[in-house]
């Protein structure tokens, strides 16, 4: 997949859609080419993201696999029209999670577990900073520069009037303990987290350490969804330091979909995580 391929990124969720429709009405890929009169390696080509797909393609596809929800259809068009737009981030150069970017931008919600440090869409700008600058060795200024402002435009789409995603985290209380940058900067950002946390589109909740062991001792990872998406379907993202992992049968992503469904019932509520976070920020500024 093209680093800077949003195009790609947005053929690919349609693809995958085409796909898990043509599989739910029992059509194999040469049937569906032989009632449409189309070869087979078009089929293919379309749904793995590798062929531009017209409207008239996806209208004639939902048909034969009849969807008659016209909003799913609709938005699956839309998808097709938009499908070789290119992203804003095109304009940065190289950012090397530039496939996750494209799917953030399309996803109609986002849940995620945190272990370790506030998520980029929560973070200030001198947190977001000082975790460029502490966590990637041998960055050059420019190099973060570019990094901090790809991270802050990010944010546009979290906090958008008029469509905001739905954002659920549930962050682990070692994310709140560790001073990242200066205790000033990480009081700030506490707050700042509590501040979005009143948001309605906004959910956060910590996971307190005397839990013990729980579904997110392996790491990060977050479940997008997209307005389109059939039922079960979505995109599973584990970020690594030198290459992420997108999982999207949809046996991961109900089976990731379990582990953040157990990690809410195992964290503080929403009103309880806000106060918890309040007395993290006091303690932090008494011990300091």
């Amino acid at each position: 997949m093209a680093v800077n391929g949003n195009p790609t990124v947005r053929r690919r969720r349609l693809g995958g859609e085409l796909r898990w429709l043509r599989q739910a009405c029992g059509l194999t890929s040469t049937q569906v080419a032989e009632q449409l009169l189309i070869s087979q390696p078009k089929i293919s080509l379309l749904e793995n993201g590798r062929r531009a797909i017209k409207p008239r393609d996806v209208r004639d596809l939902c048909g034969l696999y009849g969807v008659t929800d016209p909003q799913v259809v609709d938005a699956l068009m839309r998808q097709a029209r938009e499908s070789d737009r290119q992203g804003w981030w095109v304009a940065f150069g190289e950012v090397p999670y530039a496939v996750y970017i494209g799917l953030e931008t399309e996803a109609a919600s986002i849940r995620s577990y945190e272990p370790l440090v506030i998520p980029g869409l929560l973070q200030t700008p001198a947190y977001a900073r000082a975790v460029i600058e502490e966590t990637i060795p041998l960055a050059t200024a420019e190099q973060i520069a570019t990094r901090l402002e790809v991270r802050l435009r990010r944010q546009h789409r979290a906090h958008h009037p008029a469509r905001p995603f739905r954002l659920w985290v549930v962050l682990d209380e070692s994310a709140l303990r560790r001073v990242v940058g200066t205790p000033e900067i990480m009081r700030e950002q506490l707050a700042y987290l509590n501040h979005l946390g009143a948001q309605p589109h906004i959910t956060v909740q910590v996971l307190p350490h005397d839990v013990g062991a729980h579904p997110g001792v392996s790491g990060q990872f977050s479940i997008l969804h997209f307005t389109a998406d059939a039922a079960g379907a979505g995109t599973v993202y584990l970020e690594r330091f030198t290459s992420d992992l997108y999982l999207e049968k949809r046996s991961d992503v109900q089976h990731y979909s379990a582990m953040h469904d157990h990690l809410q019932a195992q964290a503080l509520n929403p009103d309880s995580t806000r106060h918890f976070i309040t007395r993290a920020a006091e303690e932090l500024a008494a011990a300091t």
